[in-house]
């Protein structure tokens, strides 16, 4: 008899080991980001008719959207200084874009006294990759192999051609260090080497940096996703259209490999835009005031979804303002690393909020400087100094966001109270910030 115990609880054990590996297995972390797309061009945002975004929807209906997902910055390389590092780019002085690769200034980068999401989560045991737009630094010290990527495929400017891959000479696509000649759609490339990195690393845990330039000019589509809205005239929005079909497209074929390859409750993906679409490219930021570079909601709101199939609830919105700089403190909590206090991260684990475990808003306030343009918001209430606004901080207008999304009707007048407050902590932060590195116009003298 005692014998047949021992074997009953050595059957037990042998049944539980393989649910405790898979427990124990730490979830790959995928991060989308898009370039420049409006807040309403996601089907499942339901307020733009004529976009078709299925697998991006797919990511909301089996996953969490962020009603009020923010960005740090109204700008390409600002933002994505923040969501490498978790950290407001401005405590570092990373606050505008340098200028292309052939004029910009020497300096121009990602401080190398950041660490950044790539560093963390491969000191974790992750395989690290990216494909895609760097915009982070064009010396080599600055390249993303030497920031924690093991690998990289992409370019390192702030824009490209889809077509032609050897038209910037000085900002080619590279595979690595090396330039490349690429032959195929930029974005339909960018899919390629997606999904080529995830074959090469199934059964290790990973994380992929997957930074696509679409939506972002110049713009051009091949007839492949052109012709999907031949009923839309005006030519701009037909083409940006083509173009974000193209990535969702890419994003629903490294969404079939994860469920090929059994990966799909194993890996955390979050999607997110750099900055509101701007009025160049034919997107569309539907009732958000202003646009990409403005401290306006149209600037700084943006599509933004997590997903983790069975950990995060799917199907669900969620009304509490967060931000880019949440994708760094989560990423590494779900990869079981502990973030020190001496990282000074501004972003917030956002697990416990989308599990119900902690029904506060993740943030008690968010902040924005970007030169001579500002916003805080606290609860619903946002004020802003964006362009056009003269006369200094004092004429910093208010806003009721939760009844006055489109930023209409300023109530600096008739709640003076609330601006003090809310410029208040506003200055209270700004003190705590870094001059910028660069200037929005600087250049460096050609040699």
């Amino acid at each position: 008899m005692p014998s047949f115990r021992l074997f009953a609880f050595s059957l037990a054990v042998a049944w539980a080991a393989p649910s405790v590996a898979v427990a124990a297995r730490k979830p790959n972390i995928l991060v989308i980001v898009a370039d420049d797309q409006g807040y309403c061009d996601l089907g499942v945002q339901g307020c733009s008719k004529d976009v078709r975004t299925p697998a991006i929807d797919s990511l909301a209906k089996n996953g969490v959207r962020f009603t009020d997902g923010y960005v740090s910055g109204p700008y390409c390389s600002p933002t994505r200084a923040g969501l490498m590092t978790g950290r407001y780019q401005t405590r570092f002085g990373h606050e505008f874009n340098p200028g292309p690769a052939e004029a910009a200034v020497k300096n121009f980068g990602l401080p190398l006294t950041e660490k950044t999401m790539a560093d963390r989560l491969k000191a974790a045991g992750y395989a690290t990759g990216m494909v895609g737009k760097w915009h982070l630094g064009y010396q080599p010290a600055f390249h993303p192999q030497k920031r924690g990527f093991d690998e990289f495929f992409g370019f390192l400017g702030g824009a490209h051609s889809y077509v032609n891959a050897t038209e910037d000479k000085a900002n080619p696509i590279r595979r690595g260090a090396q330039p490349v000649d690429e032959k195929e759609y930029l974005t339909d490339a960018f899919r390629r080497e997606a999904l080529a990195f995830i074959d090469g690393h199934v059964k290790d845990p990973w994380f992929l940096y997957w930074t696509f330039n679409a939506v972002h000019a110049p713009l051009q589509a091949t007839d492949r996703y052109t012709e999907r809205f031949a009923g839309v005239t005006d030519q701009k929005r037909r083409t940006y259209l083509a173009m974000l079909s193209a990535m969702d497209d890419a994003i629903g074929a490294v969404l079939e490999k994860l469920k090929a390859a059994k990966l799909e409750e194993d890996t955390l993906i979050f999607y997110v835009s750099d900055n509101g679409g701007p009025p160049s490219n034919g997107s569309n930021n539907g009732m958000l005031h202003g646009h990409k570079a403005q401290t306006w909601e149209g600037g700084i709101r943006v599509p933004f979804i997590v997903q983790w199939k069975g950990r995060v609830p799917s199907g669900q919105a969620f009304f509490h303002p967060v931000i880019q700089l949440d994708i760094l403190p989560t990423a590494l909590a779900a990869a079981g690393t502990t973030i020190s206090p001496a990282w000074k991260v501004d972003g917030v684990n956002l697990l416990p909020f989308l599990e119900g475990k902690d029904k506060r808003a993740p943030h008690e306030a968010l902040y924005w400087r970007f030169g001579e343009q500002m916003a805080v918001r606290m609860g619903s209430w946002k004020l802003v100094k964006a362009p056009g606004d003269t006369g200094g901080m004092a004429k910093a207008k208010l806003f009721d966001l939760g009844k006055d999304i489109a930023e209409a009707t300023n109530q600096a007048d008739t709640h003076p109270e609330k601006a003090k407050e809310l410029m208040a902590a506003w200055t209270r932060w700004d003190a705590t910030l870094q001059a910028p590195l660069w200037s929005p116009t600087q250049r460096r003298r050609k040699q």
